[in-house]
């Protein structure tokens, strides 16, 4: 019999994606920024940056949201340790990620070598649409849970699937 399966998003909930983003600044701009509010949501209002107005400074600092980046994102306090706790009770773990695909294998590269009990990543991309770009593969899935930090993925999901 097939294990029930838990959906997790990966930024926010498994990977600290607001200290990635202060690395990806300090390759880009050579300056670690201080933090300035540890408790906002979004990076830049948790770092002391400027906004990126500039498009060739923009582009700069996208360039470095690469494989390596992908790769190298902190883990969350605790996560690695729940994650190992909700599959020895019994269910499979699947990342489903509002990532672009091409970095789909980078981000299970950067789980596994956490530690995650996960084995596989779906990629969904993040285009605006009057539903979450997560619903069709939530709805393919049919998780027992679907755990996500950004309300707005909660749009459009099967109404059968809990979410956290």
């Amino acid at each position: 019999m097939p294990r029930p399966v838990i959906a997790l998003d990966a930024d926010g909930v498994l990977l600290d994606l607001s200290l990635g983003y202060a690395s990806v600044w300090e390759r880009a701009f050579g300056v670690r920024p201080a933090e300035r509010d540890p408790l906002a949501y979004w990076p830049y209002d948790r770092w002391a940056v400027e906004r990126l107005d500039d498009e060739a400074r923009r582009a700069r600092f996208r360039e470095h949201f690469d494989e390596a980046f992908w790769q190298s994102v902190p883990a969350i306090e605790g996560a690695v340790d729940a994650c190992h706790r909700l599959h020895d009770a019994g269910f499979d773990l699947v990342c489903v990620s509002a990532l672009d695909a091409p970095w789909q294998s980078a981000r299970l590269r950067n789980l596994r070598d956490h530690g995650f009990p996960i084995e596989r990543v779906i990629a969904t991309g993040n285009v605006g649409r009057d539903v979450s770009p997560k619903a069709e593969a939530i709805a393919a899935l049919a998780p027992e849970a679907f755990v996500d930090d950004y309300l707005p993925y909660f749009r459009g999901l099967p109404e059968r699937v809990h979410t956290a």
